[in-house]
C-alpha cells in the first residue's frame, strides 16, 4: 500500500477514535492506538510512523523480530499480541516493550526470567477468553484473579491489565456486552488491590464499542493497512 493511502487511513482511524471517545464522554488521549502490522512489510510501518504513529503490534515472533531489526532506526514501542508459545518467550522478552497475551503462569515465569536487566520491566496483560470459544486463546474469566495475583508478583514484569478478542459480532449490543464484561473483571482486580490501568480491547470492526466500554488500547490493522494476504504467515 502506498504512503498516501496509509496516511489517509491513519487520519480516518484517529478521527474515528476521537469521535467514539467523545461520544462516551472520554478524553481521546486516554485511548492508545496500536497499529497491528502483522503480514505487512516494514515500509508500510515506516509510512505509518511518518504520520506520528509510534506503537506497533505484531502477532508472530519471527516476523516481529525481523521488523524490529529492520526498523531499529525508529523510536517504536513494540507490542506482542499473538499467542505465546513457551519456546518463543525469549525473543519476546528481549525485543518487545509489551506482551498482551499471557494466559499461562509458565509463560509469564519464562518472560520474567528472560527479560534482560538492562531493559525496563516487560509490560504485560492477561488475555481473557471472554466469549468462551474453544478455538480462542485466553484464560477463563473465573480463573483471571488467581493468575493475575501470581503474575503481578513476578520480577521483571509489570502487570498492566487485561486483553480480549471477543467473538466477532455485528450486533453493537453484543459487542458492548463483551467489552463491559472485561471492564468489570478488571474493576474486580483493582478492588482486590492490583493497580491495573490497561484494557486492550477493540479491533477494526468493533473499536467504537470497546472505547465506549473503557478501552485504553485499541488494536487496529485492517483499517490502516488494508486486507491481509496471509500467505505463509497463517
Amino acid at each position: 500500500m502506498n504512503m498516501t493511502t496509509i496516511a489517509s487511513n491513519m487520519q480516518a482511524v484517529r478521527d474515528a477514535i476521537d469521535v467514539a471517545a467523545r461520544a462516551a464522554g472520554r478524553d481521546p488521549r486516554e485511548v492508545t492506538l496500536l497499529a497491528v502490522s502483522k503480514t505487512f512489510p516494514a515500509d508500510d510501518l515506516r509510512a505509518a510512523y511518518a504520520t506520528g504513529q509510534r506503537c506497533f503490534a505484531e502477532n508472530y515472533v519471527q516476523e516481529g523480530t525481523g521488523k524490529i531489526a529492520a526498523l531499529k532506526d525508529l523510536q517504536i514501542e513494540w507490542h506482542f499480541i499473538g499467542p505465546i508459545q513457551s519456546n518463543k518467550t525469549r525473543p519476546i522478552a528481549e525485543n518487545f516493550s509489551w506482551a498482551h497475551s499471557i494466559e499461562r503462569l509458565k509463560v509469564a515465569e519464562r518472560l520474567s526470567a528472560q527479560r534482560p536487566e538492562s531493559l525496563p520491566p516487560l509490560q504485560v496483560c492477561i488475555e481473557v477468553n471472554i466469549s468462551g470459544e474453544a478455538s480462542k486463546s485466553g484464560v477463563a474469566p473465573n480463573e483471571v484473579g488467581a493468575l493475575a495475583q501470581t503474575v503481578a508478583a513476578l520480577p521483571r514484569l509489570k502487570l498492566r491489565g487485561l486483553m480480549a478478542i471477543p467473538q466477532p459480532d455485528s450486533n453493537p449490543a453484543q459487542q458492548h456486552a463483551a467489552f463491559a464484561q472485561l471492564r468489570q473483571l478488571q474493576e474486580q482486580l483493582v478492588d482486590a488491590g492490583l493497580p491495573l490501568d490497561t484494557l486492550s480491547m477493540g479491533m477494526s470492526h468493533d473499536f467504537p464499542a470497546a472505547i465506549a466500554e473503557g478501552a485504553t488500547m485499541v488494536r487496529i490493522g485492517t483499517a490502516i493497512f488494508g486486507a491481509r494476504n496471509y500467505g505463509g504467515n497463517a
